[in-house]
């Protein structure tokens, strides 16, 4: 974290419907509200920059749009990564120390973790997240800090979240491009588990959706650790792009006409609503019945659940989800995607508010805004725990993995 600006904290969540830049300032009362950003991203398609410079010029937007709020230059940023090049996958590894029992070190911890990370990867994937889920010392699971225990051989369990270099480089690039040095990066329902998910979810078992306009990213929480993610790779903007085709409208009408008269759920809309629909060209509007935009919506909404379904079953964690599934991001907010997530889950299912700030503005407590508070909550417990552990590799696991109370 820069050392000019030790008391602010700044998250870039760079979506691909809407870029945001918060600022929180540390207080000894906890975290302060201090400004934030928003602007229309443009350059990206499901998570991906596609045109670099227009990306860019969305960033800066956004920061220019904070640093006013805030009144400090934005010089460094913790970014989130999200989008369907993120993979997920469970690793292991072990060390036998000999025949007599011995104390466990961070030295001893170092050399089991990278074990456990030496997974063959392609040359164009990179790890963003390495989660410690439990150790094993000798014929006892279940372990969360070995360090200074006794043992024969000690094993770790770990998540492993790899990204495309590229496309993680690239977003990086265009954050430096709109002025602004990246600390970290971060998996983005990782962060935002942070702001939205209680600690009796995590140990009981949760997974948290995270919708935005390109993809929805899962992270399903085992006892306390990271067990599952993954990208299902449909959004809002689906949703809208159906709408479009079936109504023939144009794209921006149709996303209005989802937001204003969309649901999930086709028999929740009165039969006899019309609304007028606008049309492409210069011919005049329609009147349609409502409820077809709920007859589009509705078979869209269940392949994204029968998907998410299908992903976590093959994964071996959708009947260890006992606390449900929490819905996070913009799409989120479609009535009745609700009833659509818990009769296709077996869930239940609940939308992700995000935990207040001090001095917020009440429109950032939704859950579009869900994950880029969870970035400052997340790099604001990284920083706690670094400042109060030593230096090294331990400090790390901590700060960027220690499991966050209620």
């Amino acid at each position: 974290m820069p050392t000019f600006a030790p008391n602010f904290i700044t998250a870039v969540d760079v979506g691909s419907a809407k870029t945001t830049v918060l600022v929180a300032e540390l207080s000894d009362n906890g975290l302060r509200y201090r400004g934030h950003g928003v602007s229309e991203s443009r350059g990206l398609r499901k998570g991906v920059i596609t045109e670099l410079d227009k990306a860019a010029g969305s960033i800066q937007k956004a920061v220019e749009a904070a640093e006013d709020v805030a009144g400090i230059p934005i010089e460094h940023a913790i970014i989130g990564i999200a989008g369907a090049h993120i993979r997920g996958m469970n690793s292991h590894g072990g060390i036998t120390f000999g025949a007599r029992a011995r104390e466990i070190g961070r030295d001893e911890i170092r050399q089991a973790v990278d074990k456990a990370r030496t997974v063959p990867l392609p040359a164009d994937r990179e790890i963003l997240h390495l989660l410690p889920q439990e150790f094993t010392l000798d014929d006892q699971p279940g372990v969360q800090d070995p360090n200074g225990m006794m043992a024969t051989r000690m094993e770790v369990h770990v998540h492993i979240v790899t990204a495309l270099s590229g496309a993680a480089q690239n977003l990086v690039t265009a954050v430096n491009k709109a002025g602004v040095h990246v600390d970290d990066t971060i998996f983005e329902p990782l962060a935002c588990a942070d702001s939205v998910l209680r600690s009796d979810e995590r140990e009981l078992g949760v997974c948290l959706a995270d919708l935005g306009a390109g993809s929805c990213d899962l992270i399903v929480f085992q006892q306390g650790a990271v067990a599952h993610t993954a990208v299902i790779p449909i959004g809002g903007d689906h949703f809208t792009s159906d709408l479009s085709i079936g109504m023939c409208t144009g794209l921006a009408d149709a996303e209005m006409l989802k937001k204003i008269f969309g649901n999930a759920v086709p028999t929740l809309i009165p039969e006899g609503n019309e609304v007028e629909v606008p049309s492409v060209g210069d011919r005049p509007s329609r009147m349609m019945p409502q409820r077809m935009i709920g007859e589009i919506l509705g078979p869209r909404a269940r392949e994204l659940f029968e998907l998410m379904r299908e992903n976590l079953r093959q994964a071996g964690v959708l009947d260890h989800c006992i606390a449900g599934f929490v819905l996070s991001g913009g799409a989120s907010r479609l009535p009745g995607l609700l009833d659509v997530a818990e009769s296709i889950l077996r869930k239940a299912a609940r939308l992700a508010w995000p935990t207040a700030m001090a001095k917020m503005p009440a429109s950032l407590a939704e859950p579009e805004f869900a994950t880029v508070l969870g970035m400052v909550y997340y790099g604001h417990r990284a920083r706690l725990a670094r400042g109060l552990q030593e230096p090294g590799f331990g400090s790390r696991m901590k700060a960027l993995f220690a499991k966050k109370g209620a």
